[in-house]
């Protein structure tokens, strides 16, 4: 069976390969502090079931500690190292296995060997202190290789870091009216595609929260980026197929050929 992604709202994925199922950043709140979910419903009870779960940073809106109690009992979860030091309310998620992880280390979980790598992101879990820890992105290997970036700008050395891969999940935007640094816009997203050379990409990262009261401030930063992601990479990147996705929507990319 080919693999098949799911994109349900921001940095939000399951990605199925070898009969394993792999979540990212679950987020399934409708308001988180000051952002409201704008697009899409939240995903449903069976987005929580994963073999495997991956947190790439400790910013709130990538580990939500109220989304990682909803995971099943056992449910294994990749985290940045010193993430537990970092977030004492993880401590209350007994029922989860915990792995600590940093650039290189790899975690088998099934058919499926998962490779951290490096990001270019802020590691702290802001704003309540300068606790750090490493922000990651994952590779998942399976019967394609897929790369998950989480939050990250463009790097020396991501070709490097990340390695052949066959379907590239990129963030193209974020939560404001205005993109920090250590990003990936539509543009530099596309430019990642020229230096890890995907078969395939799937835009992520946008158009679902914004900050409430702020509807009519830069609304294009959270309506446009996917959509000038699919053109951006129509002219760097034209060998890469792009699919758009939906709240809720699947695909299979092809990933055949390598």
């Amino acid at each position: 069976m080919p693999v098949e992604i799911t994109w349900w709202g921001h940095a939000t994925c399951t990605v199925e390969d070898a009969g394993t199922r792999v979540l990212t950043d679950p987020l399934f709140a409708r308001r988180l502090a000051h952002l409201r979910r704008r697009r899409g419903a939240p995903p449903p009870p069976r987005a929580a079931h994963a073999d495997v779960v991956l947190v790439s940073h400790l910013h709130a809106d990538h580990l939500h500690v109220p989304s990682l109690a909803r995971l099943a009992p056992g449910t294994r979860v990749l985290l940045p190292r010193g993430a537990r030091r970092a977030v004492p309310a993880l401590r209350r998620l007994r029922s989860l296995r915990f792995v600590e992880v940093e650039p290189g280390a790899e975690v088998e979980v099934g058919n499926v060997v998962i490779k951290a790598v490096r990001a270019d992101h802020d590691g702290r879990r802001l704003p309540v202190g300068p606790q750090r820890a490493p922000a990651l992105g994952y590779v998942m290997a399976g019967e394609a290789r897929t790369y998950f970036a989480g939050d990250t700008g463009l790097f020396d050395g991501m070709a490097e870091a990340v390695g052949e891969v066959d379907v590239a999940l990129l963030p193209v935007g974020g939560w404001g009216p205005y993109l920090g640094s250590h990003h990936l816009d539509p543009a530099r997203a596309a430019e990642a595609l020229t230096r890890i050379a995907p078969r395939a990409a799937v835009p992520v990262h946008y158009g679902t929260y914004w900050p409430i009261g702020l509807d009519a401030v830069r609304p294009h930063e959270f309506h446009t980026p996917g959509d000038e992601f699919v053109r951006q990479a129509a002219l760097r990147a034209p060998g890469v197929t792009v699919h758009r996705l939906g709240h809720g929507e699947s695909v299979r990319p092809e990933v055949a050929g390598r």
